[in-house]
């Protein structure tokens, strides 16, 4: 398959792993009923986070490492990687299980282990995802976002065919779709040989880049829970969480697809090649010009009525800030392009320091507008917080060509 046939199809796999897991969780909460679901939605909320702490991280990672230095690399620094991964999971599924009851509202230890499994099967995807993606094998990324919701999708499906209605059922059934990396064990496997380098580069890189990915999470997603915080009122919180929903789906399709811009970027760095990065850069800030105004219009005029058509009457926000979640998802799938830059000249601690600027400004704008009603305060917190990730990303990214090819 081609190159950009490749491309194409981890787009469309990105896209229909997203619509599935949609309807995974649709059909759990109809299943389940709102009360008896709560367990299964925190244990969906933590999938999200640790997608962003472990999934992306290890991913870029892997694909990284291989295209800059060799499979070898990798496959040296595995083993501690690993045991690290081991022990934050243990971390993890620990702090649920003495949290269980403000959290799942059970006594038992079956969704403490599975937030566990969850932490280890996040990891594991982003490895086998980044063993696919540096062997440029696209399609088969694609594939796996698909596998790994199908699975779920059947899975929930038969419960509800065989009227099963235990919460912990429902959630082994999101545990069970990362099971789905081996189906690629080739992906899971390193060859020795080439460079080698010290295991405190993994780690820098890692925390650096799931501590940015885990901010950038919360930014992309909290503004609800913000609103609820602030004296919203349930319709106008439910109003809110809808908009984003509704605008966050271009986000997730480019977050599963932006593989090969990884592998791109990375060859770029180490080749040095200073004038076609600088056009990347240009690029990408011609690309904030041209959306954000676009994104704007589109979600002032267009938003409203979309938000009623796909969620029902009742849900209804004022056309400015439809507009205002519009651009704010709009910097964010921008600020995603930025950050995969950045890290393809293995700058991870930059990505960290950006977001947590941004998360700053955020709040201090949050702040600013004690007079504003809650909801348009909430709003413009967002899009200032995404705002100030653009900046600081773009001004932490490399420049001069020495700078790119002496840290490949």
């Amino acid at each position: 398959m081609s190159g950009r046939r490749q491309t194409v199809a981890l787009a469309g796999g990105a896209a229909v792993s997203g619509l599935m897991a949609y309807a995974v969780f649709a059909i759990t909460t109809r299943a389940l009923g709102a009360a008896a679901a709560a367990p299964v939605s925190v244990l969906w909320t933590w999938w999200g986070f640790a997608g962003a702490a472990f999934t992306f991280p290890l991913q870029h990672w892997v694909t990284r490492t291989v295209s800059a230095y060799g499979e070898g690399a990798v496959r040296a620094a595995l083993p501690r990687v690993g045991l690290a991964v081991l022990a934050v999971s243990g971390v993890t599924g620990g702090l649920a299980w003495l949290g269980r009851d403000a959290l799942f509202h059970r006594a038992d230890a079956w969704f403490p282990l599975m937030v566990l499994l969850v932490t280890l099967g996040s990891s594991l995807i982003g490895l086998a995802r980044g063993g696919l993606g540096a062997r440029e094998r696209y399609a088969a990324v694609g594939a796996s976002l698909v596998a790994e919701n199908l699975v779920r999708l059947l899975a929930v499906t038969t419960l509800v065919i065989a009227d099963v209605t235990s919460p912990v059922a429902f959630g082994a059934c999101l545990v069970a779709g990362q099971l789905c990396a081996f189906l690629w064990p080739s992906a899971l496997r390193f060859a020795a040989g080439g460079s080698t380098l010290p295991a405190s580069r993994a780690f820098v890189f890692l925390a650096g880049t799931g501590l940015s990915q885990l901010v950038a999470q919360v930014v992309l997603t909290s503004a609800p829970v913000v609103l609820a915080l602030g004296g919203g009122s349930p319709a106008d919180v439910t109003a809110l969480f809808a908009a984003m929903a509704l605008f966050r789906a271009p986000y997730l399709l480019v977050q599963g697809s932006v593989a090969p811009l990884t592998v791109r970027l990375t060859r770029l760095v180490v080749a040095g090649d200073a004038a076609t990065l600088s056009r990347v850069r240009r690029g990408l800030l011609g690309l904030t010009v041209l959306t954000v105004p676009l994104a704007w219009g589109a979600g002032a005029w267009l938003g409203p009525g979309l938000l009623r058509l796909v969620f029902g009457p009742d849900i209804r926000l004022a056309p400015h800030l439809v507009g205002l979640v519009a651009v704010g998802c709009t910097l964010a799938v921008v600020n995603l392009l930025v950050a995969v830059d950045v890290l393809a000249h293995d700058r991870s601690a930059h990505v960290a320091v950006a977001w947590v600027g941004a998360t700053l400004a955020g709040a201090v704008t949050y702040a600013l507008l004690h007079g504003l009603d809650p909801t348009d305060r909430t709003v413009w917190a967002f899009v200032a917080a995404e705002a100030a990730a653009q900046v600081g990303l773009l001004v932490l990214l490399p420049r001069d060509r020495a700078e790119v090819s002496g840290r490949a």
